[in-house]
């Protein structure tokens, strides 16, 4: 039996710290603040697909991770016995005026690259929330789903102790200060520490802004419409947003939140009186590549990197999870050469 440490309690940490205690190994779990303390606190928990074109590897990574969502949040909700609030009911958009075609284009991609396993389709009938639709149209796809962020990371951390893993919060460490096998997954400022340490810039921090509105629409699919992610959750709350912003000072003036808040409203009428029960700011860690990153850390033996989830990071963690517990207790790690580190 193997005994690993995973560095930092967001959605990337605990989901790998997961797979290995679900595999039967003892590891620890070390946060410098509080579990989901970073970008992983969010409210909008949209698992959205990628767009089905211009397909590569990192969309079909991410179509299989999505496909193995719900085994693997029913998995978490099981041995832990909190409800991460996972539900894959798929996603509506408005179709521009002009925008019939691109439609059935995105149709066909969908068709031909997600295999059977979802689909994507047109309907003339508004469902629940539904936007108004220049074209009287609306884009669907039943691949799309959605969690609570606060809830799913809650799941993890129960979880995780039901299988004999221990948490400790409050810790900082460095990578001196760290015998064994350790994964990183520390976010924006863990892509600061791997610049540093390497010489070359390998990503930055973004920062976002969301919301969290009380409106019961639990068994609607989201919304992605004028930018937004207008996400219902399973208690009762709907998230909203989010920005992105190179200025990361969190007591600057949210004013950019309230325009979200704004154009929600005007998005999905039924909102408009909803109120607003919580405003979340926080630093997105965001690679270069644009894509996660995973690898062993150059030049430090039995150190792992799992960071760069920039937007997509929940959507991503099952299948991220497997392949840095692959890569940490057998040395193989089956993902796309563009995240590896």
């Amino acid at each position: 039996m193997a005994t690993i440490t995973v560095v930092g309690a967001g959605i990337f940490g605990l989901s790998a710290a997961w797979e290995i205690a679900r595999r039967g190994h003892a590891v620890t779990v070390l946060e410098a603040d509080l579990p989901g303390a970073g970008s992983s606190g969010g409210t909008v928990g949209a698992l959205a697909p990628h767009v089905p074109e211009n397909w590569n590897d990192k969309k079909a990574f991410q179509l299989a991770s999505l496909l193995s969502a719900a085994d693997f949040w029913a998995g978490v909700a099981e041995a832990g016995g909190v409800d991460p609030l996972y539900a894959r009911l798929g996603r509506v958009q408005p179709v521009a005026a002009d925008g019939e075609a691109r439609a059935h284009a995105l149709i066909a991609g969908a068709r031909q690259h997600w295999h059977g396993a979802a689909r994507m389709w047109l309907t003339d009938t508004p469902p629940q929330l539904a936007p108004d639709s220049p074209s009287g149209m609306w884009l669907v796809d039943d691949l799309a789903a959605r969690l609570a962020p606060k809830p799913a990371c809650e799941a993890l951390l129960a979880a995780i102790i039901a299988k004999g893993g221990v948490i400790e919060t409050g810790r900082r460490v460095m990578p001196g200060d760290l015998p064994g096998q350790v994964i990183w997954a520390t976010g924006h400022a863990g892509l600061a520490d791997l610049s540093a340490d390497l010489g070359r810039k390998i990503g930055q921090g973004v920062k976002g802004q969301s919301a969290l509105l009380h409106y019961d629409a639990s068994g609607t699919a989201q919304i992605f419409a004028d930018g937004l992610h207008i996400v219902p959750h399973g208690d009762g709350t709907v998230g909203i947003g989010s920005t992105s912003e190179n200025m990361f000072e969190y007591d600057a003036p949210d004013d950019l939140l309230d325009g979200v808040i704004a154009r929600a409203r005007a998005i999905c009428p039924d909102l408009r009186f909803a109120p607003v029960l919580a405003r979340w700011a926080g630093i997105r860690p965001r690679a270069q590549s644009r894509a996660p990153l995973i690898g062993q850390w150059p030049g430090r033996d039995g150190h792992f990197v799992l960071n760069g989830g920039f937007k997509i990071g929940f959507g991503m963690a099952p299948l991220l999870a497997v392949r840095i517990a692959d890569l940490v207790l057998t040395g193989r790690c089956d993902a796309p050469e563009g995240f590896r580190l």
